[in-house]
């Protein structure tokens, strides 16, 4: 199994700079990869902000990226959880945030916005 940084995620997501993405292409054709958590982050992150594109589109790419049967990520279940939220309108990374706390009684946060955006079966408060 082989890591991949954040580079490798978007030559393979964005095509941009053929021989990177085409390496990226083989790496993921070839191999079982595993995909760290703060991999996934940084990522939206760089699609969003440096290329700009809409969460939409994130969103696609990203879930067309977790569903290949080569790819693992740490829990898999939190992941879709977090996906599912993504795509109803909450930032990644609170989304993120939420589905890997789902075990503890309650989530504290300053963001107002976070907890309007936050789905009823998760008890989100402000502090």
């Amino acid at each position: 199994m082989i890591a991949v940084d954040t580079n490798v995620l978007v030559r393979l997501l964005v095509q941009d700079g053929a021989a990177q993405a085409k390496k990226a292409e083989a790496l993921f054709a070839n191999n079982q990869i595993f995909i760290a958590d703060t991999v996934l982050l940084e990522t939206e992150w760089v699609l969003r902000h440096a290329y700009q594109l809409k969460a939409t589109d994130i969103h696609s790419a990203l879930s067309s990226l977790l569903g290949l049967d080569k790819v693992l990520v740490r829990d898999q279940v939190a992941m879709q959880q977090a996906l599912e939220w993504f795509e109803a309108g909450m930032d990644f990374a609170d989304a993120w945030h939420l589905a890997l706390s789902q075990h503890c009684e309650q989530f504290a946060t300053f963001d107002l916005k976070l907890i309007k955006k936050a789905p009823a079966s998760v008890s989100c408060a402000p502090y």
